[in-house]
């Protein structure tokens, strides 16, 4: 069924070898040893190998995050530059699109860097980690960024549920109950919110959210689907089949195996659709 559909995943980290270099050693460990991936991940996937890897999966587009895990000059924090990802989209324009991580310690140097990132290189939403800087989505550290993604009308991505341990020299609080989404939402009904990871183990609590909030998305990504909870799988098959759209997390997850197990799932075809394509599209008003 699938694989007549043209499909677009809404959370990619690049990581060509370049930018494999850029990244803490914490990085490979855990797609290693916590994710089970394979070691080859950990030297690096080109551009061209990534595209690679979409096309055997049918997946027309990418969009790739300039994450921004930590505070620079924390051990363990790091930044991937906005430029590196603007360059792969510029290369690729058919095929990748940028988002932009966010710091809410840069405070409005980093609202006004996100502006140049949309205005500028073409970025079509923000991204951000909220265990990253252990403040729940509903700080007010984050709200200049909400309003600033109000104003240049572009949906912000974030990260929901339990966090795991990166860096064991610093493990973080899980800080991203979904919960917390309830009042971003009422105080920005018009900020385009996508709690990604699915919510586990609060799943309930998100669906809860992307329910009552006409502007409350869920992103399935980083968990296989096989593994996904039972009322998920019935919020996507039914009330919630325009409110879900599909991601991977990649490296977390595999592409091509991620879609495989979402077809084991036997959702009806036009659910199907919405998932893998028409809801981000029409999200993110891509081509």
């Amino acid at each position: 069924m699938s694989h007549r559909i043209k499909v677009i995943d809404c959370v990619v980290n690049p990581i060509t070898p370049e930018i494999m270099r850029l990244r803490p050693a914490w990085s490979r460990a855990f797609w290693q040893d916590k994710i089970g991936r394979d070691a080859t991940v950990g030297e690096g996937v080109t551009l061209h190998q990534m595209l690679g890897l979409m096309d055997s999966a049918n997946i027309e587009r990418a969009l790739l995050i300039a994450t921004k895990t930590g505070q620079l000059g924390i051990p363990g924090s790091w930044h991937l530059p906005y430029a590196m990802v603007a360059e792969a989209v510029q290369q690729h324009p058919d095929r990748f699109s940028g988002l932009a991580g966010l710091d809410p310690t840069q405070g409005m140097a980093g609202v006004r860097a996100l502006e140049r990132a949309v205005k500028d290189d073409g970025f079509v939403g923000a991204h951000f980690y909220p265990h990253w800087f252990e403040l729940a989505p509903d700080h007010a550290r984050w709200y200049p960024f909400y309003a600033k993604c109000v104003e240049l009308d572009i949906p912000v991505q974030l990260q929901v549920g339990q966090s795991l341990v990166y860096d064991a020299n610093r493990p973080l609080k899980s800080v991203g109950r979904p919960i917390a989404l309830d009042a971003v939402a009422c105080d920005f009904p018009e900020l385009k919110l996508v709690g990604i990871h699915v919510g586990i183990p609060w799943t309930d609590e998100m669906i809860a959210m992307s329910w009552k909030h006409p502007n409350v998305y869920i992103g399935c990504d980083a968990h296989s689907p096989k593994y996904w909870p039972e009322s998920f799988i019935n919020y996507i098959n039914s009330y919630g089949q325009d409110k879900v759209i599909f991601g991977t997390d990649y490296p977390v997850l595999d592409f091509e195996r991620t879609l495989k197990e979402i077809e084991a799932l036997g959702l009806k075809e036009g659910v199907m659709q919405k998932l893998l394509r028409d809801n981000a599209r029409q999200l993110y008003r891509l081509p």
